[in-house]
């Protein structure tokens, strides 16, 4: 079988010349099985109706328990039953003739749509189940090609959508604020926030309500991360800087990024670069990580309240992740949690009941799910996983808290712990090789009274580095194995350091 691979806004697409890839295949050591998983979260498909593409980009839940799907080809449905254990599910097209829908919520008896070329409002206003009204409250940004994405948060608390606006041709700026953050206000009022993003697929508040966003591997960008849209900030990619001229409030940094550099060596060079909060090693933690939610389901999703789920185009994949500031940064880890999904995700949304709704498309380009498209829900069976729930770091090392109790025999041993550590180069190229590899020793393990927390010494910290971890050797109370065994912290500060 011959492919060719195209990387288009981020995305890693396989054409293949002969035929489709039949079904997913293992991720291998780096995760487990999707059967395994299956036993803590199943996946439920949604159905969708016959005869009509469905490429979920967005999702909403009503007041009413329905459904809101905005899609890639412009519509809006209203959909009935997906909720429901055993979904028989009805749809209603509500809106049409958008374009490209992603970024979508609902208040006070309208919709806030964020598509390629405005953030628009759109209401019933004679009540007959169709949108009659539609009102651009801002379009202050330029649109001239189809690769120029935008991606619109959920309502803040003060009312604001926030967008996150893809390059040009995923390498240029040649439209008015492409590569920036903007927030819109309720009344229209569009702020820019930061320059410097290249190619977002995803954005929202983190755990702790702090707006971020998901950004794709490409120039400038050694791998996946999150990042935090810092007021005033520079994400890393220094092309969108030609508009500062229309930022009043804003000046534009006064020293560039080297290329071929490190980003902890630029970090004291450009005062306005902020660093990934979370990196995603390529492969091994997804190639195009996209749309993010944080469970807010107190529990009816599992272990992992409060944490960040997102999801990934091209493996079809659904990772998690957490965050934490430090000295006044952000960082944080990200954990496998469940493969075997039907298309490349783009959207996410937790439903009143706790479950998970995903959905996407392959976009015309085969990815590692078998479908063109689909909607599928992961529901929890109640069956608590042995995982890693979370790591924090502190001064001497990490401390790593886990889903159950551990053996005190298995953890308490520093050999259980086995680390290494890499950076990306920050360049101007596409991505980046894993650099200046280093392999830190734990020298101590001490247990929490309830044996679900284990500190970690570490002689070799790394700041600015990917901390990996692998706890094969750990075991849990009742002598079982980790589901996965691997996570990924970005230790961008050491604690009062």
């Amino acid at each position: 079988m011959q492919f060719w691979i195209i990387r288009v806004c981020g995305f890693t697409l396989v054409t293949l010349m002969v035929a489709t890839q039949a079904a997913a295949q293992p991720l291998g050591e780096y995760w487990n099985t999707a059967e395994e998983e299956a036993k803590y979260y199943k996946l439920v498909d949604v159905p969708l109706p016959e005869g009509t593409a469905i490429e979920a980009g967005s999702f909403e839940v009503m007041p009413n328990r329905r459904l809101a799907i905005g899609t890639r080809r412009g519509d809006i449905f209203l959909v009935d039953g997906a909720f429901d254990e055993n979904p028989k599910t009805t749809f209603r097209r509500y809106a049409s003739g958008l374009d490209e829908i992603f970024g979508m919520t609902y208040r006070d008896g309208a919709f806030y749509v964020t598509q390629q070329c405005e953030v628009t409002k759109i209401a019933d206003r004679d009540s007959d189940g169709r949108a009659d009204d539609f009102e651009t409250l801002s379009d202050v940004w330029g649109f001239g090609n189809y690769h120029e994405f935008a991606f619109g948060s959920k309502l803040d608390p003060e009312g604001n959508i926030w967008v996150a606006l893809c390059l040009s041709k995923s390498y240029h700026s040649d439209e008015p604020f492409r590569g920036w953050c903007l927030k819109v206000t309720p009344d229209g009022e569009t702020i820019p926030v930061c320059s410097g993003i290249r190619s977002p697929c995803g954005i929202g508040p983190n755990e702790h309500g702090v707006m971020f966003y998901a950004e794709s591997q490409g120039p400038w960008n050694g791998s996946c991360s999150l990042k935090v849209l810092e007021p005033g900030g520079f994400m890393g990619h220094p092309v969108s800087w030609n508009w500062y001229d229309l930022v009043e409030t804003m000046d534009r940094p006064k020293i560039e990024p080297n290329t071929r550099s490190r980003l902890l060596t630029e970090r004291a060079r450009v005062k306005e670069l902020v660093p990934y909060a979370v990196v995603f090693p390529y492969i091994r933690m997804g190639r195009s990580i996209s749309g993010f939610v944080v469970d807010r389901s107190g529990g009816k999703f599992g272990p992992f309240e409060n944490q960040i789920f997102i999801g990934d185009f091209s493996l079809s994949v659904v990772m998690r992740a957490t965050t934490e500031k430090v000295n006044g940064v952000w960082q944080g880890a990200c954990y496998p949690f469940r493969e075997g999904l039907a298309t490349g995700l783009l959207g996410c949304q937790f439903t009143p009941d706790g479950d998970l709704i995903v959905g996407g498309t392959n976009r015309g380009w085969p990815v590692r799910g078998p479908r063109e498209f689909a909607i599928q829900r992961l529901d929890w069976t109640g069956i608590v996983p042995f995982e890693i729930e979370r790591i924090n770091a502190t001064p001497d090392g990490f401390r790593i808290t886990f889903t159950k109790p551990v053996d005190a025999m298995t953890a308490s041993a520093p050999d259980s712990y086995q680390l290494s550590t890499f950076t990306h180069i920050y360049q101007q190229g596409y991505g980046s090789p894993e650099v200046d590899q280093t392999i830190p020793r734990v020298t101590a393990a001490s247990l929490s009274e309830d044996r679900k927390q284990v500190e970690i010494t570490v002689d070799g910290l790394v700041q600015g580095h990917v901390h990996c971890f692998d706890l094969a050797a750990v075991r849990s109370s009742e002598d079982g194995k980790l589901v996965h065994r691997h996570a990924y912290y970005t230790l961008n500060e050491i604690p009062g350091s």
